[in-house]
This record gives C-alpha cells, sequence and structure tokens, in this order.
C-alpha cells in the first residue's frame, strides 16, 4: 500500500535532493528526468 501524495508534497518533493540520504524520491527523479529531456539539444520539439 502506497500513501496519496497530495499537490503540496509533490511540488515539494520535486525539488528535494535528499542530500545526505541513500537516494533520492520519485518525484525528483521524475523531474530531473524530464528536465534533462528538455535541455537536451537532441530532443525533437
Amino acid at each position: 500500500m502506497s500513501k496519496t501524495i497530495t499537490p503540496a508534497n509533490n511540488a515539494s518533493n520535486q525539488s528535494n535532493a535528499n542530500k545526505g540520504s541513500s537516494g533520492t524520491n520519485i518525484a525528483y527523479d521524475k523531474a530531473q528526468g524530464n528536465r534533462g529531456t528538455q535541455l537536451n539539444p537532441n530532443q525533437k520539439k
């Protein structure tokens, strides 16, 4: 069973890299993946 993530928690998690811990959260990983896709000059628009 997973917890429900509210929009406020999701926005907070997207900018939280969890520095000092052994991992990252799912929202942060997805946000960074999307950011990389947008910044990649080889992606078609």
